[in-house]
């Protein structure tokens, strides 16, 4: 485990090869946070990759290991530039990015801020047609009724006010121009019954990845829809990590 002081974020490097930082839903402190019991779905990602990557784990934002950080300084702008200064402390000056719903939303954003990205990996979060409006509403109602789940990760409840200064940050980012200018190998997927309701409102997932497939498509990414899932697939290694495995042996060499 190591610790980058410039970020406050601790990190692990696992494994040998092209990086790959891998977000949620892993993290360093994995073990620590959610016990033994789930240790099947860590390994499940890190034994078929390690021999092939060099992964980079991380506790974030303000989980785990890491420092604290304030929620209304989580911006897309900090967000990104913790995750570049990792990758730095982790001696990678390119890596590829894997991130899953809120972490896959995360990877667009750094996609379109660096060119150090040597692939691109979303899952559970549409690359184009993103519900950023609702959530950041959703985000918003949820304030002072925070989920039993989320207390399993987030430190206090007042964290949960991060999400909705995320969304914020972002609600004005144009995301047809940008996401058209990534230019790193792309892969998404998701599963087919994976639209979301949070606090009343509709959270397209599925629906706005399968309406955008056609477009992202002629733009170079490789799209896979695992048909009859929801947006907890991301929880099934065995069916999740075979695709993209192949997919960064491909981008990465």
């Amino acid at each position: 485990m190591a610790f980058d002081p410039a970020s406050g974020i601790h990190f692990e490097v696992l494994g040998q090869g092209p990086a790959v930082m891998v977000a949620l839903p892993l993290m360093a402190s994995y073990r620590e946070i959610f016990g033994d019991a789930m240790m099947p779905v860590f390994n499940g990602y890190v034994g078929p990759l390690k021999d092939r990557f060099s992964l980079i784990l991380i506790d974030y934002p303000s989980i785990g290991q890491s420092r604290d950080i304030a929620p209304e300084d989580l911006t897309a702008d900090r967000v990104c530039a913790d995750l570049l200064r990792v990758a730095t402390a982790a001696g990678h000056d390119r890596f590829a990015y894997w991130g899953y719903s809120w972490s896959g939303a995360v990877g667009l954003q750094l996609a379109a801020r660096t060119d150090r990205l040597s692939a691109l990996v979303i899952g559970g979060w549409p690359p184009l047609g993103g519900p950023y409006a609702n959530l950041l509403d959703a985000s918003r109602r949820k304030i002072g009724h925070v989920e039993p789940g989320s207390r399993i990760i987030l430190r206090s409840d007042d964290q949960y006010r991060q999400w909705s200064c995320y969304y914020q940050s972002m609600i004005d980012w144009d995301e047809a121009s940008s996401v058209a200018a990534i230019g790193c190998p792309r892969f998404g997927y998701f599963g087919g019954n994976g639209d979301l309701v949070e606090a009343g409102l509709a959270v397209n997932i599925a629906s706005a990845f399968r309406a955008n497939r056609a477009r992202l498509e002629a733009m170079g990414w490789d799209i896979v829809e695992f048909s009859g899932r929801g947006h907890d697939v991301c929880m099934d290694a065995t069916l999740v990590v075979p695709p993209v495995a192949a997919f960064l042996d491909r981008a990465l060499g």
